[in-house]
């Protein structure tokens, strides 16, 4: 052997395993890992954390429980169902769709509950598997089976563990446990073998009054949206309580030869009624004021988590696009079709009727989606809050065609008769929705606040998590 050259000993052996990002595990250590037997490799790459004092997950449940699989649907007939991407900022919005196959003791048996935990079992996205919400009020709804429900005994409540799942040192755990393949999966019996630190109640306490805060504002913000559209509603001069005939009788001359629509929901008294009266006061069509664009196709090869968000259907179903759970792509914005600040994306396929608008940044709208770009953007918080009203949403129901999943064209979507109210309607309901945007900002930011305080205990102590949780809330507040 040359001078020059040193024997390869245990030390650079061990360095060459970490820069590879390898580990030598025996085979009886992967029996010792877990409760069942895992031999893929990202198992034991993972990231890895130890605490002070740690639980399994199967030492915090007290119950755990999977949605239906029934099918549902968007025509409001059954019980309300919730999926996945109801599930925001740790709680849970209202349900879209309905299963009119579940009986009554099933539905009782699935109806979500103050201090229940849900959690995303699978997706394509790895992202959002494994994120956790919680239902802070008795409900009527079920939910499906891409979630299941954990139910906690005093180990740790509900708020606490919702934190930690969705923070820095959970999703590690998350990462580490779930199945991946096209669809990442991370099952309850892989809940059940997750690490949870031990966090002393004082710690606990404070972070339940952190969520206990979010809601409140979170409600306010809806009750906000919600009265402002009564007053849209009002402005416009609509009363949507007036019963009337679904049945309309039309000639081919005033049907299908103006509109090339020969489907029976297209012709309902209400639409009629609903563009009459919009047409007595000054009004314009969205494709008069805007671009309306469909979106993007971008290849899964592109998706990671560093570049732009792509913007699909999961992120526009409350009324704000939600970037930060997107999926990124690593791709450049040249020639793409892209949404900025205070654009509007909705969707052409599937939850026809959803609008969201974009707050901040720039980001792609996937190829199910479309978008619509005001030429005066002072005035996209009054057209969300308009499409988004029952006036809008009639629109969305009129020009969709019922196939598979409902779609939407965007050339329709540019035929919606848009009021053109007083400007100081106009102004007043921008600022409302914006106060709206602002209360949710603060629900957003509580919660953020939460998780920190978890990341803190883990790294620091619990008694400095808390002290900094206290001070952080206080100061939102004043």
């Amino acid at each position: 052997m040359s001078p020059s050259v040193e024997p390869f000993n245990e030390a650079k052996y061990k360095a060459l395993m970490d820069g590879l990002k390898c580990k030598e595990i025996l085979l009886s250590d992967t029996y010792a890992s877990t409760d069942y037997f895992r031999l893929e490799a990202e198992y034991y790459n993972s990231t890895t954390v130890s605490y002070r004092r740690s639980l399994k997950g199967k030492d915090v449940a007290l119950n755990i429980q999977y949605g239906t699989s029934k099918f549902c649907d968007e025509q409001k007939n059954g019980y309300p169902v919730l999926r996945l991407n109801e599930l925001h900022n740790a709680f849970i919005d209202t349900p879209q769709k309905y299963c009119h196959t579940l009986t009554q003791d099933e539905f009782e048996k699935l109806r979500l509950k103050k201090g229940d935990v849900l959690i995303i079992r699978t997706n394509g996205n790895p992202n959002l598997v494994g994120k956790a919400a919680v239902v802070l009020e008795d409900t009527d709804y079920a939910f499906a089976s891409y979630l299941y429900r954990v139910n906690t005994n005093e180990q740790i409540n509900p708020e606490t563990l919702v934190a930690y799942l969705n923070c820095r040192y959970g999703r590690y755990e998350i990462d580490k446990n779930s199945i991946k393949g096209n669809q990442t999966n991370f099952s309850p019996a892989k809940f059940c073998d997750i690490v949870i630190p031990h966090f002393n109640k004082s710690l606990q306490n404070t972070i339940e009054d952190s969520f206990a805060k979010a809601y409140q504002y979170r409600e306010e913000s809806i009750s906000t949206f919600s009265q402002v559209e009564q007053f849209l509603i009002s402005a416009i001069g609509f009363n949507f309580e007036s019963k009337q005939s679904n049945i309309s009788i039309k000639e081919l001359s005033e049907s299908y030869f103006i509109s090339g629509r020969l489907d029976a929901e297209y012709y309902q008294p209400k639409f009629d009624q609903i563009e009459s009266i919009i047409k007595r006061v000054e009004h314009t069509t969205l494709g008069d004021i805007s671009e309306i664009e469909s979106g993007e196709f971008l290849s899964e090869k592109l998706y990671g988590n560093k570049g732009l968000p792509y913007i699909r259907g999961t992120e526009i179903t409350s009324p704000t696009v939600d970037s930060q759970s997107a999926i990124k792509v690593d791709t450049s914005i040249d020639g793409l079709k892209a949404i900025e600040t205070n654009d509007l994306a909705f969707a052409m396929i599937g939850s026809v009727g959803n609008v969201a608008i974009n707050r901040k940044g720039v980001a792609i709208v996937s190829n199910n989606l479309g978008s619509i770009k005001l030429h005066d953007k002072s005035i996209s918080n009054y057209v969300l809050l308009y499409l988004l009203s029952d006036v809008g949403q009639a629109f969305f129901e009129k020009y969709q065609t019922r196939t598979a999943q409902p779609k939407i064209r965007k050339e329709d979507v540019a035929k919606f008769i848009i009021p053109v109210l007083h400007k100081t309607e106009i102004d007043y309901i921008s600022q409302q929705v914006l106060k709206s945007f602002e209360l949710k900002e603060k629900t957003e930011t509580l919660v953020n606040y939460a998780i920190k305080a978890v990341e803190i205990a883990i790294e620091q102590s619990e008694e400095s998590a808390e002290k900094w949780l206290r001070e952080k809330v206080a100061k939102l507040e004043e």
